[in-house]
């Protein structure tokens, strides 16, 4: 809203009016905006919820504490939707094709999320909103990123351009004030479905190679391979997240690492300098982002103010499903969607540790008649709690490991 004010009112003699102008100076203000709504009135929601009872119901898994949390209220992740919805209307260009689909993505999981949440706490049905109609939700919104990106005009990325020999063409530009000569590159804006992959010399997959060697009439395959790719990641991050969910601040802080290290990556896209210096693609129009991820970790912090342990609230599906989601589609957005099992290798460790539990339970169950498990209890969580390890050390340390993965995971950018 203000982004759009300063356009309208940019010639106007207003004292600090042009800060407005710059991203770096929004960022700031969203994220102080965010934890200001989360920590200000985070505590009100709180109250709200106890008073209509809506608090958490416990099943008994033999946890250290566990039933201390019986009747802590649920559904607070309606205090982070607001916190990253609100400073985004606020101080992002809600114009950008960007922002529009991030603040999609959060209003459409959120709003799958709290159909869960309220049918556990109002209907007393445990089970919530059944799976399928949840991946449904999720498959539905991937579909709506895939067709924004690949078909709308204002999703670009610019590219240096190669001559016949395949080397980079360049061009003399002159300053016409100071007659200053500078070489550059020739670069042009384009469609394109590549991504960002570690660890090799140009930094670039292509989606559509994997159906190149069947030749052009093949093409339209093209579409069908990105959709796909997209749709799971979007599925799996956000699922994972839920999972993630488990104990006091686990999945709010290890987003919070998440969000603030996509930030990072999103502001050396969108700059040119950084770009063309870490040999990445440079996305235009993608910096207003930082907007978003600003306000997303002022809401994720935020809520660690009541939700670390002992937590006075829990996020529920509500916000646990869609700050997967969000990762999850930023990255997508940002071209860094193969760095994902890296970036959110916590995500990935809680998942695989309920996919591997239930394989082999399943498995051992039909080949010796009695299942066996891999862990004490899944997810991965549960296994440190079973052997006694308190729940803020186990919280603390898997912070520490998401933040060793984020810093690597920025390191990629430099290793080819």
């Amino acid at each position: 809203m203000f982004s759009l004010l300063y356009e309208w009112f940019k010639d106007a003699d207003i004292p600090g009016w042009g800060m407005l102008q710059y991203i770096s100076f929004r960022s700031a203000a969203a994220i102080i905006t965010s934890l200001f709504i989360t920590m200000g009135f985070g505590k009100r929601l709180i109250r709200l919820l106890q008073k209509k009872q809506i608090g958490e119901e416990i099943r008994d898994l033999g946890l250290e504490g566990q039933m201390q949390k019986k009747g802590t209220p649920t559904m607070g992740g309606i205090i982070i939707l607001a916190s990253i919805i609100i400073p985004t209307l606020l101080f992002a260009n809600i114009r950008n094709i960007y922002i529009i689909l991030m603040l999609v993505t959060t209003i459409w999981l959120g709003i799958i999320g709290f159909i869960d949440d309220y049918i556990k706490v109002f209907l007393k049905d445990k089970k919530g909103l059944a799976g399928k109609f949840k991946i449904l939700g999720q498959i539905s919104l991937g579909l709506i990123v895939v067709i924004t990106l690949y078909f709308s005009d204002d999703v670009v990325v610019r590219e240096k351009v190669r001559n016949a020999n395949g080397e980079f063409m360049k061009e003399i530009v002159v300053d016409n004030q100071t007659g200053k000569q500078e070489v550059r590159f020739v670069t042009r804006e384009i469609k394109s479905t590549k991504t960002t992959l570690p660890f090799i010399k140009n930094h670039e997959f292509d989606y559509e190679w994997i159906v190149a060697f069947m030749g052009g009439k093949w093409e339209p395959l093209r579409w069908l391979i990105y959709a796909l790719a997209i749709i799971l990641i979007i599925v799996a991050v956000s699922n994972a997240a839920n999972l993630t969910d488990g104990i006091d601040g686990l999945a709010a802080g290890t987003s919070a690492i998440s969000g603030a290290t996509l930030g990072i990556l999103a502001y050396v896209s969108g700059n040119i300098i950084y770009s063309d210096y870490l040999n990445i693609m440079y996305i235009p129009n993608i910096g207003e982002l930082s907007v978003f991820i600003s306000a997303f970790i002022g809401a994720t912090v935020g809520f660690l103010w009541f939700n670390s342990y002992p937590a006075q609230v829990f996020m529920g599906d509500t916000g646990s499903l869609a700050l997967g989601g969000i990762l999850a589609v930023f990255a997508v957005i940002i071209k860094k969607e193969v760095l994902i099992p890296l970036l959110c290798g916590i995500f990935l460790i809680e998942n695989l540790s309920v996919v591997l539990q239930v394989s082999y339970f399943k498995y051992t169950k039909r080949k010796y008649g009695e299942g066996q498990r891999i862990f004490l209890m899944s997810p991965i969580h549960h296994h440190f709690q079973k052997k006694g390890i308190p729940e803020p050390k186990i919280v603390t340390r898997f912070w520490i490991v998401g933040i060793v993965l984020a810093v690597f995971t920025i390191a990629t950018l430099k290793m080819r």
